[in-house]
């Protein structure tokens, strides 16, 4: 491995350890919430509590709130629906495997991607364009976006990341965009749906990106089982061994529960 990916991947670690502490405390079954939680004016980190198995999350916002600004945790709550998506950080030998597990699973999903993902893997990006996938703006640099008010400076980090894939892939980067560790602020929503963008948070995840420390599958379907529920957005890792070794019997599993799979182009209107 060249000093330069080590350097890269480095700091992509310490970038996502940045949001997990709080990212773990809030996803935890006894998590404190409130129904009524508004979008916080300040800059906090997405969370959720799971008040009962099987049934929608409650988040550190509401649907009506985030749907003032174009954006989502949750999907269509009326139907035993799943709207699969992936963060892409960087490739880790995780992506085909996951590509090929959709793709017998006819399962759209979203991969969220950074600009070191387009430049470092270009013909993984590409496939994932080619099978019908959509490719949303994780930023180019998985910055926290939350501690950049200046719109400019906001706009660049997506405008940036644009540019890059429209030159890889020869198609525009889908309006779809989620914030690099769920940090966010109200001022973040507004700067992305005034630039165009649908923000996706999600309603379920589990830790599954410490590449050194990777869940076991039981540990894995402990969580991703008894938790899913109507319209959840999933979030998880392509750079998770786990999930590359996991989501075919995964998909299998929900699918052997009644749910199908959606594009986020198919998320309801607000």
């Amino acid at each position: 491995m060249s000093v330069h990916r080590r350097i890269v991947l480095l700091l992509l670690s310490c970038l996502f350890l940045a949001g997990v502490l709080t990212f773990q405390s809030r996803t935890a079954p006894s998590a404190p919430a409130s129904a009524s939680a508004v979008v916080p004016a300040s800059a906090d980190n997405w969370g959720l509590a799971f008040p009962q198995e099987g049934a929608s999350p409650v988040g550190n916002a509401t649907v009506e709130d985030l749907a003032q600004y174009g954006a989502y945790y949750l999907g269509d709550t009326s139907q035993k629906v799943i709207y699969l998506t992936f963060d892409c950080g960087y490739e880790n030998g995780c992506t085909e495997a996951i590509l090929d597990a959709l793709k017998k699973h006819n399962a759209p999903a979203a991969f969220f991607v950074v600009g070191h993902m387009v430049e470092s893997a270009p013909d993984i990006v590409k496939r994932m364009v080619s099978e019908g996938h959509i490719v949303g703006n994780h930023t180019f640099h998985h910055p926290d976006m939350s501690a950049i008010s200046d719109q400019s400076a906001f706009q660049e980090e997506l405008e940036s990341l644009e540019k890059l894939f429209l030159e890889t892939t020869g198609t525009p980067l889908s309006r779809f965009y989620r914030p690099p560790q769920g940090k966010y602020s109200e001022e973040n929503l507004r700067q992305a749906h005034a630039l165009g963008y649908t923000t996706v948070f999600w309603s379920l995840a589990y830790v599954d990106w410490y590449t050194d420390n990777q869940p076991s599958a039981q540990e894995a379907y402990s969580k991703l089982l008894p938790r899913i529920h109507d319209g959840a957005i999933v979030l998880l890792h392509s750079t998770s061994q786990t999930n590359a070794q996991i989501l075919d019997e995964l998909l299998t599993r929900w699918e052997e529960m009644g749910y199908t799979f959606a594009s986020l182009e198919d998320l309801p209107a607000l």
